[in-house]
């Protein structure tokens, strides 16, 4: 496994790693998202290459998550079935990303599919989020009913239905199984949790109980996370322990933090200042991208 900074150079600059983990943690123990669809950005735009990027803070997410799902986990809002239905497809889609990650590893594309990425799936939930915090808030002010809680026609139309009593749900395994394994994709690819995809679908899609989806969203986060951590460690080579290591002293604490903020403030106004801070984060990929800087090569000794 690779160490992208040494340690003499990481003495700088741990604080503000630290921070950084702490402040993704905080995140995912609030909304139940593993935190990465903003590590690795951010740690992009500290510098670290995107494939270090992805690979390491996925090791991050595996710990804060372990911190917020024990948090659920003592309040009863975790749904074991489910969650292990989850994680059986998450395993599956991370060893079929892990085989595209290396294919564009090989023509040298990572780093720039990373990117566009990125941009495309970071835009379009960003702005999936924005309209469904605004609508929310909207209907506060009316106070209107909130909508009744179902599972979409075609997750009821599959076969095999099964009982998930925690999650109030008779449903067949194949579309959380489905579900699962697209997150796995996206973990591999990206370096992220999936919460961001895993709530709103557990919710909206698969009808899940809004009590137990966080919980079961991060208890789904761990296994697939360390299972994406033992892929990239063995296969692509591009996790950096340190760097894991500082993001991951900072996730911990963070989720803690998160899980009780939860509890206290409004879900609204905190979904409306998430659906921008990602928003924001997008736009700032686009202008890397796009913008031509003003020294297009640099020497590094060797």
């Amino acid at each position: 496994m690779d160490l992208y900074l040494p340690i003499a150079e990481i003495s700088v600059n741990a604080l503000v790693i630290v921070l950084l983990g702490g402040g993704v943690g905080f995140l995912s123990g609030m909304f139940g998202v593993g935190g990465g669809f903003l590590t690795t950005p951010l740690l992009i735009f500290y510098g670290i290459p995107p494939a270090v990027a992805v690979a390491s803070s996925a090791t991050q997410i595996t710990g804060s998550s372990v911190s917020g799902a024990l948090a659920y986990w003592r309040r009863g809002q975790v749904d074991v079935k489910m969650g292990s239905v989850l994680v059986a497809g998450g395993f599956a889609g991370a060893g079929l990303g892990q085989i595209v990650f290396r294919q564009l590893q090989k023509l040298g594309q990572i780093d720039v599919a990373i990117n566009l990425i990125y941009v495309v799936f970071l835009g379009t939930i960003g702005g999936l989020m924005l309209k469904a915090a605004i609508a929310e808030l909207r209907r506060d002010k009316a106070a209107a009913p909130p909508p009744r809680r179902r599972h979409h026609p075609w997750v009821a139309a599959l076969p095999g239905r099964m009982r998930f009593p925690r999650s109030g749900l008779f449903i067949s395994p194949l579309a959380p199984l489905l579900l699962g394994a697209i997150v796995g994709v996206l973990t591999v690819l990206l370096g992220v949790g999936g919460g961001f995809v895993m709530v709103p679908a557990l919710l909206y899609i698969i009808g899940m109980s809004a009590t137990a989806v966080v919980g079961t969203s991060l208890f789904q986060i761990i296994f697939v996370t360390a299972a994406t951590t033992l892929l990239h460690a063995t296969s692509s080579k591009s996790v950096d322990i340190v760097l894991a290591l500082l993001l991951l002293a900072g996730g911990v604490a963070g989720a803690q933090l998160g899980v009780r903020a939860a509890q206290r403030l409004s879900a609204e106004k905190l979904r409306l200042a998430l659906a921008l801070i990602v928003l924001a984060v997008a736009l700032r990929l686009l202008i890397g991208l796009t913008w031509t800087p003003a020294t297009l090569y640099t020497l590094q000794a060797g």
